[in-house]
């Protein structure tokens, strides 16, 4: 490789100044002929009978086109179970319109095709549907208590999937230890509220029994496998285009009912079909998080180092999991992963997973991890506080040294390449701990509180894992295809795709440093599985890690095919020349020199003035199936000054900090503005959202006037440093970057809040940490 000069710079994304000026192609701005439109009637029970259905009035009103119930689906559509990632998970089949049961509210059970989304919805209203509303199982903490309302009547509890994670247990240890403190912790439900819902427009021709399907999603070519499963089409009639995504945060990669529900009408009509889910339904379909009741123990020497812990999660799935991939990785991690930075020579785990009549939980951003760094970075700070000593001190003391990697912890995670040490001492400089703390206690006597909380984690990124074990087709390769045109220009059509994280960008920088051209003759093309090599797409934050990795080994091959072929014409070796800038030239300065655009030209128009030899070709193709560890870790520290209003309950965020190491950084910019997106969502988990249900399932909140997410006034002012430890298995040495702000941010923010009422004798474990619950925990409620 050349010496880096676009990686590592700081540059804007390459689409930003088109989609500011409002000229995206976002799902509902792609063109289509003629597009009818569907909209579902969904369940309003958390769980009922489907006695008897009529549609008559429905299928008679103006404008509708057809009126579709499961049985109407049942020859064109397959149902499906979930995903076997965790054998053991109970296997339930679901459909895209349910059948004789509902099990959620918003679960879809009439389709409404009309010339408008307007009198779809008019017609949804003349459906009449007799009802068996039967007991559902809604609060997790009964989900499991004997008596409880069963989600599946034919199972005998609401049992989904137990597991253990570690060592067996051993009372001993915490018998014998100098200390042990113990807590147990509720965090609620969220949803990942992305600025573009969901939606799918499809197109069905009978003569070639061809179907094109836009859909604002990150993997179409997952998605083409999916869909050829479902509908039992041919995957090679299948073609699915991704334009421009307004956000995802986990919330589309999955594929639910309602999306392929709509594929199929589409093709039981032959006419294109449009769904855009409106901001309500989206609160009742989109995957849910987070809800989990854990508890916690930790076991100290007389030295202060870790002995044992011990973790017992119960999570909530709702009553499928999710597809493709699986509901359950949310509480596997939370425990997995939870001292993950720790030389701790005992660690326990017990999960149990409970289906509930709630919406399906999935994947969002961080999965499991930001819960696992809460409630480790809390009880290490509950520990220190016993101890009457600085959590920063107890957590130095028993991290895993940075020179002592690889490791394996104890629940089976392989470590390497991270930066603890580092990154601690960093956020040290940047906070002043000393200064802080004088503050702190000056700011006490005058009767406001403040805290400081540290959160140190690591986050697994960049997955070489098929999203789901039971696609036949799954993959977790990328692909792509890298072309220089006759202008000199490069195309590169690769399979990683963008979801507004500035992937094309960072794509650009490697290929023009590796390949020796500027950034802007760069071109990216993704998210068509017609036109773009079969991949993985984009998920775990896999983008630059995979995705950039495979950018540099396909741009390396190819310049060396370029040097090659000038080298003929220069009648030099191909090893005495460089390429910077588009222009190739002898290496040591001196010699004859020829641009990419004028050899491209040669190449493709003038193939008679080439010297003989074999055949010039200016594109390449490869795929990347990387052989390192399934996931590749990173890790950071996060540090939070916040101030409670103990008269209120309110939090006030002072000022937030995060140190990272997210290996070789390819644009600093993106990095920390990804960065600090995460810190507020995982600020807006630790102080404000929850979706909040009644005891008969019902969500009482579904709108942004009832449920709350951070707005810029709501958020401090957020300072990103990084440490840099290339990931050793790559020549980028890039890792994962896009979840560790949301992984970090709840728990500083948790041990900020207890940080500051602490000396009031009040504690608060319960997840997000509104005013009500804080005024609870002062004793004020």
């Amino acid at each position: 490789m050349i010496p880096n000069r676009a990686i590592g710079s700081s540059r804007p994304r390459t689409d930003a100044k088109i989609l500011v000026e409002g000229r995206g192609c976002y799902l509902d701005d792609v063109p289509v002929s003629g597009p009818l439109h569907i909209a579902f009637l969904r369940s309003p029970h958390a769980k009922a009978g489907i006695l008897a259905l009529d549609s008559k009035a429905a299928q008679d009103a103006s404008g509708v086109i057809g009126v579709f119930a499961a049985s109407n689906l049942a020859d064109v559509c397959r149902g499906w179970e979930t995903s076997q990632t965790y054998p053991g998970l109970l296997m339930r089949t679901q459909t895209a319109l349910a059948d004789t049961e509902v099990l959620y509210v918003g679960q879809p059970v009439v389709a409404v095709v009309a010339e408008s989304r307007a009198l779809a919805e008019d017609a949804i209203e003349l459906i009449e549907i007799t009802w068996d509303a039967r007991p559902a199982a809604c609060d997790l903490s009964e989900a499991l208590t004997i008596g409880a309302a069963k989600v599946h009547s034919d199972l005998a509890d609401n049992t989904a999937y137990c597991s253990k994670i570690g060592d067996e247990r051993d009372e001993s240890i915490f018998a014998n230890a100098a200390l042990v403190v113990e807590d147990s912790f509720s965090f609620h439900r969220l949803t990942g509220c992305s600025m573009e819902t969901r939606g799918v427009v499809a197109s069905y021709v009978p003569g070639d029994e061809s179907l094109t399907i836009y859909q604002s999603h990150t993997a179409p070519h997952q998605l083409r496998s999916l869909y050829a499963m479902h509908l039992g089409i041919d995957e090679g009639r299948i073609r699915v285009v991704c334009p421009h995504v307004g956000g995802s945060f986990g919330v589309k990669i999955h594929l639910y009912p309602d999306e392929i529900a709509t594929v199929a009408i589409a093709r039981i009509l032959g006419r294109p079909v449009k769904f855009i889910a409106d901001r309500i339904e989206s609160f009742v379909s989109d995957i849910h998080a987070r809800e989990q009741l854990v508890s916690a123990r930790l076991a100290l020497d007389a030295s202060g180092r870790f002995v044992g812990w011990e973790g017992k999660s119960l999570l909530a799935i709702g009553p499928f999991s999710t597809h493709p991939g699986s509901s359950v990785q949310e509480g596997d991690e939370a425990l997995r992963m939870s001292l993950a930075p720790y030389d701790v020579p005992h660690v326990r785990g017990d999960l149990n997973v409970v289906f509930q009549n709630k919406t399906i939980v999935g994947q969002y951003r961080g999965v499991g991890h930001p819960i696992a760094t809460a409630i480790g970075e809390y009880m290490i700070d509950k520990a220190a506080a016993v101890m009457g000593i600085e959590g920063a001190a107890l957590r130095r003391r028993n991290y895993f040294s940075d020179a002592g990697y690889p490791v394996r912890t104890r629940t089976g995670v392989d470590l390497q390449a991270l930066s603890h040490q580092k990154c601690m001492e960093k956020v040290l400089q940047l906070i002043d701990l000393p200064r802080m703390r004088a503050d702190i206690v000056a700011q006490r006597e005058k009767g406001i509180y403040r805290g400081i909380g540290l959160a140190s984690f690591v986050e697994r990124t960049a997955t070489n894992a098929p999203m789901s074990a039971h696609i036949r087709k799954a993959t977790a390769q990328d692909g792509i295809t890298l072309t220089i045109d006759p202008s000199g220009a490069v195309r590169c059509a690769i399979s990683v795709t963008d979801q507004g994280q500035g992937t094309h960008a960072v794509l650009s920088q490697i290929i023009a440093d590796s390949l020796g051209v500027l950034p802007d003759k760069v071109r990216i093309v993704s998210g068509d599985s017609q036109a773009t090599p079969y991949g993985s797409g984009v998920r775990a934050s896999r983008g630059t890690p995979v995705g950039g990795e495979l950018a540099l080994q396909a741009s390396l091959k190819l310049k060396a095919a370029v040097l090659e072929a000038a080298a003929g014409l220069l009648q030099v070796r191909a090893d005495a020349l460089s390429m910077r800038d588009g222009v190739i030239a002898p290496a040591a300065g001196a010699g004859a020199s020829i641009s990419l655009a004028d050899l491209a030209e040669m190449i493709y128009f003038k193939v008679p003035q080439l010297p003989a030899g074999p055949q010039i070709n200016l594109s390449i193709s490869m795929h990347l199936g990387h052989d390192w560890p399934a996931l590749v870790p990173t890790n950071g520290i996060q540090a939070c000054l916040a101030e409670v209003d103990v008269r209120t309950g309110f939090v006030k965020l002072l000022k937030h900090w995060a140190v990272d190491d997210f290996g070789v950084i390819v644009n600093p910019l993106l990095v920390s503005e990804q960065v600090r997106g995460g810190i507020a969502q995982g600020i807006g988990q630790a102080l404000y959202e929850e979706l909040v249900y009644s005891p008969e399932g019902q969500l009482t909140n579904g709108t942004f006037a009832d449920y709350f997410i951070p707005s810029a006034a709501d958020l401090p002012d957020i300072v990103v440093e990084h440490v840099e430890t290339p990931w050793p298995h790559t020549a980028l040495g890039a890792k994962g970057a896009g979840e560790a702000g949301t992984t970090g941010a709840v728990g500083a923010v948790l041990n900020a809040v207890n940080d500051a009422i602490r000396p009031l004798g009040a504690t608060i474990t319960e997840v997000p940490m509104t005013p009500a619950r804080l005024l609870k925990a002062l004793g004020r409620l």
